[in-house]
């Protein structure tokens, strides 16, 4: 799929999965249950030991055009912190690039290449560079250091943002950071913390379902009030 449509499919989907694991046949799993509990974007962090085996093996099976024959899903890689290792997980299926901070040498090489690429940032100097650098989403981390309204803040002066918060995000203040204009959210350990602790992975799956009614909620009243707004 080509970047414009994957920015798009990122933002109609709105929740990514961000999954750790201690080995890459674990994460591969995790994986499979997220998917089976709807949450269709899929973020493998590239500290899972062989996390491209495990990228590569989700991208096969799964395809981010719906109209294939195969399953859809989004598989990317996150916590990448430089340009050669982005390109490795291109070629390893990565349809998206996640980093914990903003590297310029890595949104170049995702710029050349047409992958879309989620930088975080913490600054407004951080956001402004990563907009000057041509990125489309930028990654709001960690997340949990501010409140939902820190988005409108950065709105202020930079309106033409687009952020994904990710960390800090729960079923419980999804809606706030929607409210406060987040275009998609990322999803950690709350996420999977219940499977790791117990082994029965089948709680990826059940949490998933969680945030995927949560945040379906959430935009169906953003939706309803914007329309209401409209007609007033």
């Amino acid at each position: 799929m080509n970047k414009i449509r994957l920015l798009q499919a990122i933002h109609v989907e709105g929740v990514v999965a961000v999954l750790r694991a201690d080995s890459y046949e674990q994460v591969v799993e995790m994986a499979e249950q997220a998917i089976a509990g709807g949450i269709r974007v899929i973020e493998i962090t590239l500290t899972v030991p062989h996390a491209l085996r495990a990228i590569e093996q989700l991208s096969m099976k799964y395809s981010s055009d719906p109209q294939s024959d195969r399953p859809y899903a989004i598989i990317g890689a996150g916590t990448v912190l430089d340009s050669a290792t982005a390109r490795a997980a291109m070629l390893a299926g990565s349809e998206f690039i996640v980093s914990p901070s903003l590297d310029p040498e890595t949104v170049k090489m995702c710029n050349l290449y047409q992958v879309p690429m989620m930088p975080g940032t913490m600054t407004i100097k951080d956001v402004q560079h990563a907009l000057e650098l041509g990125v489309d989403i930028v990654k709001l981390f960690p997340g949990n250091m501010f409140a939902p309204s820190i988005i409108q803040t950065l709105k202020g002066p930079l309106p033409q943002a687009n952020f994904m918060p990710t960390g800090g995000v729960n079923v419980s203040n999804i809606g706030e950071w929607l409210r406060s204009g987040a275009i998609a959210v990322g999803i950690g350990s709350d996420l999977t913390k219940e499977a790791v602790a117990t082994g029965d992975m089948s709680h990826v799956r059940k949490q998933a379902e969680r945030y995927r009614q949560a945040y379906d909620q959430a935009k169906a009243e953003l939706s309803a009030k914007a329309e209401l707004a409209v007609r007033s």
